[in-house]
């Protein structure tokens, strides 16, 4: 890579995007804002001050479905003028031999990112209190998109989402299991047993949270992170948001965002949702249990990795309280179908 700068020709690049922004004015300044196992996020600035951002699979990666640069290009271009608030595109690059990887680029929105609850607490209570309803409102939006008619038709099954999904962490839960998780073999057959029939389908982000959000004034500014997006069962991403959205002292030493309080309560959601979509959301806790299961799932695989020293050397990772994560989180699933 030119300069340096790990991930970035910045001279190729920089000839890239002057091809395509007529007032673009060099040299640029590159800054990673976000790296890891996770599609790489550069700040790029040009010399008038003008900001973009741009993405590019994680490095020296090998599974090309799980960072499909276009697939993310798509979506976010085929949610731009709709009531979902997304960065503006300037472009997508597939040529690997620009920048070793195929890349797209948009325009940068500021505002901040509420990661924890430090972030969240530095809101105003108004705001806090008009970002929750807002944060609900943009998910029934998304959720109210026909994806064939903005394109996005083709990006993945429609039906059949919980089978799939089931079907899927099942079998990473097979090839990872390193010792027994009675709440994980209890919750998986009380999934299988009481899974809803799914109603109509949908654009579902897949991640839905605050921490995925750009946020300004009360409001969602852009929604980020579209790598996990498909089509599916929209009450999915209702359950990920719902688990995600904890009140304060409801668990101990939690530092998600709305533990920092004055947001309101998972059950204002709910309704709020259900107002909006006509969906009947009476079987959310078995989403909340499935997104619980699920993420225990996911998480007993990165802990198998690192166990067996897949993740490389220099982590600094507390095995015990990774493995005690699998377990709190299939006794919260457990708990939910109870």
């Amino acid at each position: 890579m030119a300069d340096g700068l790990e991930g970035i020709d910045v001279v190729a690049v920089t000839a890239w995007l002057a091809d395509r922004l007529e007032n673009l004015e060099t040299p640029l300044d590159f800054e990673l804002l976000a790296g890891g196992h996770s599609n790489l996020t550069y700040r790029v600035t040009d010399g008038a001050a003008n900001t973009y951002v741009l993405r590019r699979p994680p490095l020296g990666h090998v599974l090309q479905s799980a960072h499909d640069m276009g697939r993310e290009h798509k979506i976010i271009f085929a949610l731009q003028g709709s009531s979902v608030p997304v960065a503006t595109t300037v472009g997508r690059c597939a040529d690997d031999w620009v920048n070793d990887a195929p890349f797209y680029v948009m325009n940068y929105v500021a505002g901040p990112v509420l990661h924890n609850h430090e972030a969240a607490a530095a809101l105003s209570e108004k705001d806090r209190g008009a970002l929750g309803l807002h944060v609900i409102d943009v998910l029934a939006a998304l959720h109210q998109i026909d994806p064939d008619a903005v394109g996005l038709g083709d990006l993945g099954r429609k039906e059949a989402y919980l089978q799939r999904q089931m079907k899927r962490w099942v079998t990473q839960w097979d090839a990872t299991k390193t010792h027994e998780v009675p709440a994980m073999d209890e919750s998986t057959r009380l999934l299988a047993e009481r899974m809803p029939e799914q109603v109509g389908s949908a654009i579902v982000h897949g991640d839905y949270r605050l921490g995925n959000m750009i946020t300004n004034d009360g409001k969602v500014s852009a929604v980020l992170d579209w790598e996990l997006c498909t089509l599916g069962d929209p009450l999915a991403d209702v359950g990920y948001l719902l688990n995600s959205w904890v009140a304060p002292g409801e668990r101990e030493e939690d530092l998600t965002p709305t533990s920092a309080g004055g947001f309101c309560s998972r059950e204002t959601l709910s309704e709020r949702y259900a107002q909006s979509t006509g969906r009947d959301l009476s079987d959310i806790n078995y989403y909340r249990a499935f997104s619980h299961w699920r993420l225990a799932a996911i998480n007993q695989g990165v802990y198998k990795r690192y166990l067996v020293g897949a993740m490389g050397e220099g982590h600094d990772v507390d095995l015990d309280a990774q493995k005690q994560g699998v377990t709190t989180l299939s006794e919260m699933a457990l708990e939910l179908l109870s």
